[in-house]
């Protein structure tokens, strides 16, 4: 019985600490998601898309509220197109999930759209996808 007990805790110990590591490196992950949001979201308030463009892969693809599918450059060309009065996200929430991470949250923003027409969005941002990236 003492060794049935003794590996028991050794057990719990043994997951104890795995759960804790992972908790700890989650966290990380969320914090730099949470992080290149907050980039995202300053390149937008100063009207330069230019400085997240280094945050989007080669094959982006984005899919907008009125269901237009744009690539990396036509984001980026659609973006150069806008001026925004004021912008800003509301409840961003980062969880990760292994080599995965996803943010959700709501977008306000206020301004001129691409097509030169007011621009008034209140929408929510269901996912966002990360995947590590080896240098």
């Amino acid at each position: 019985m003492n060794k049935t007990w003794t590996w028991c805790v050794i057990a719990l110990l043994s997951l104890g600490s795995a759960a804790w590591a992972q908790d700890k490196n989650t966290g990380g992950t969320e914090k730099n998601i949470a992080a290149l949001e907050e980039k995202w979201l300053q390149s937008q308030k100063a009207n330069h898309p230019d400085m997240v463009a280094p945050l989007l892969a080669d094959k982006f693809v984005s899919t907008n509220s009125d269901g237009k599918v744009t690539n990396k450059a036509q984001s980026l060309a659609d973006a150069k197109k806008m001026k925004y009065d004021s912008v800003d996200y509301e409840d961003l929430k980062v969880t990760a999930f292994g080599d995965t991470a996803i943010a959700t949250g709501g977008f306000k923003a206020k301004g001129t759209g691409p097509e030169g027409k007011a621009l008034d969005l209140n929408e929510q941002c269901i996912a966002s996808h990360s995947s590590a990236v080896k240098m």
